[in-house]
């Protein structure tokens, strides 16, 4: 299945409350209904476009009074969004939680009584806290230093288009031609060409259609300037 387009997902406030409430609770449809300030068409009409991206799943089961089963709504994903958008960065990423729960993760002993349980959850939201702030730093460190990038090459060399190659590569650790050839409207032998300029500056790696900064050429060429400066 496609990465769901969770921007999309979260854009909207009823299907954030919607979400909220499954975090809950296992949740019914009437239930739902009921606990949002929509009509029950819209509440299908968001309940259905999220189980259509493979945030939702469904079922129906029996309930505890006679009558027709009830369908019942499980959110189906578990991950970490995580986006920076700056003047200067624009990225984002889907952590996989799945993957920790499935052996990963550093904890030895799980709580065993409610009290522990709760205190547990406690000192992670408080670990996690500590997380994000680290996070504000190193991001805000990026961001002034993408500036700089942008602002000296722009002085020393001028070429917007080696200048776009460049921050993609940086942004997202690689870029195929193809690639950029798509979010620059050039040909890719156009793009190669505009690699082949920008290497001059920054040094690169291209293997199998796949570029990259290089970046023992790149110590080795700040090893050089600073012997030659002493």
């Amino acid at each position: 299945m496609a990465e769901p387009d969770i921007f999309y997902i979260l854009g909207n406030r009823v299907r954030r409350d919607l979400l909220s409430h499954l975090t809950c609770t296992e949740c019914y449809f009437s239930f739902l209904s009921s606990k949002v300030s929509v009509s029950s068409t819209a509440v299908a009409k968001h309940l259905k476009i999220m189980e259509r991206e493979g945030i939702l799943k469904s079922y129906e089961r029996e309930g505890p009074f006679i009558g027709p089963a009830r369908k019942y709504y499980d959110i189906n994903i578990a991950k970490t969004y995580v986006v920076t958008i700056t003047p200067n960065l624009f990225w984002y990423r889907g952590l996989d939680l799945k993957k920790d729960l499935e052996g990963s993760m550093e904890f030895s002993e799980e709580p065993k009584t409610l009290g522990e349980m709760i205190l547990t959850f406690r000192n992670l939201s408080e670990e996690l806290g500590e997380v994000l702030k680290t996070l504000q730093r190193i991001e805000g460190r990026r961001d002034r230093l993408m500036a700089m990038i942008k602002d000296t090459y722009l002085k020393e060399i001028g070429d917007m288009t080696q200048l776009a190659i460049l921050h993609y590569v940086l942004l997202n650790g690689s870029a195929t031609v193809e690639e950029l050839s798509d979010r620059l409207n050039l040909k890719e032998r156009e793009v190669l060409a505009k690699v082949s300029e920008l290497d001059k500056f920054v040094p690169l790696r291209i293997k199998d259609g796949v570029i990259t900064i290089d970046d023992e050429r790149l110590k080795a060429r700040l090893g050089e300037k600073n012997a030659g400066e002493d």
